[in-house]
């Protein structure tokens, strides 16, 4: 099994001397809890145990609520990722955020805020391909992008090639292979995955999007297919961009991981 490689940067600077002793037993200490009042109990040491940081959903939360937890999070670990923002509560973040010292990085495209106390995030040297049917499933494709690169990955992107006009793939195929992993984004009949899946020889993820109407629609026809398809891919939930961008890292980290042990 490959080192987690937070653990291994906190170790190294630890030896080299960039990091104190009691800043990197704080960064190791994989079972860390933060509360925010009664309101919630953050996870700090996600990042440590699993290679992957804790993501803050926004949805079904206050704006207010968002915030706290936002703010917290940030301060604890320097970093926060919040999905699925609505303008409003980006809104009541931002207003909060002011005179704090921090930073926020709005990504409207992919509905994903980000916190952060200035430092730079740390480049594996992993790679993700990211290829969308059409346009409309963009908004999940960027969210799945975010996560991948505030988990150390260079993303490549490839929007709008699906089968309805599968002479626009081959060109962009071309212009990703170096990847180590692929995200593929369809909706409607979602077979676009499928169809990727049998031309490279990398894990394919595919991601159901809830485009598509009547009979089927939001998603279930995509899902429906993707789970049916005779290339072989793995699956996730419709519109889960957090979970494949998550898992398309962690695939690629380990691939660089892999390659630097040999």
């Amino acid at each position: 099994m490959q080192p987690n490689q937070t653990l291994a940067r906190v170790l190294a600077g630890y030896r080299d001397g960039s990091l104190s002793l009691d800043r990197a037993v704080e960064e190791i200490e994989g079972f860390r809890i933060g509360k925010v009042g009664d309101l919630a109990r953050l996870d700090l040491g996600r990042s440590v145990r699993c290679g992957m940081p804790e993501a803050v959903l926004a949805e079904g939360k206050t704006a207010a609520g968002l915030a706290s937890i936002m703010l917290a999070h940030a301060k604890a670990i320097g970093r926060s990722l919040a999905t699925r923002v609505s303008p409003e509560q980006e809104a009541v973040v931002r207003a909060a955020v002011e005179g704090t010292g921090l930073t926020l990085t709005s990504r409207p495209e992919g509905g994903v805020l980000i916190l952060s106390d200035g430092r730079e995030l740390v480049r594996t040297g992993g790679k993700v391909a990211i290829i969308t049917a059409g346009t409309a499933d963009i908004r999940v494709a960027e969210e799945a992008r975010l996560v991948a690169e505030e988990m150390g990955c260079e993303v490549m992107t490839a929007y709008d090639v699906g089968a309805a006009g599968i002479h626009r793939l081959f060109p962009a195929l071309q212009e990703v292979m170096g990847a180590h992993v692929f995200i593929v984004a369809a909706g409607r009949e979602g077979t676009l995955p499928a169809v990727v899946a049998g031309l490279v020889d990398r894990p394919v993820i595919g991601v159901p999007v809830s485009t598509g109407y009547g009979y089927m629609g939001a998603g279930q026809a995509a899902l429906g297919s993707m789970l049916q398809s005779c290339s072989v891919l793995s699956v996730v939930n419709i519109d889960a961009g957090f979970t494949a961008g998550a898992f398309a890292a962690r695939i690629a980290n380990l691939a660089v991981g892999d390659r630097e042990e040999r």
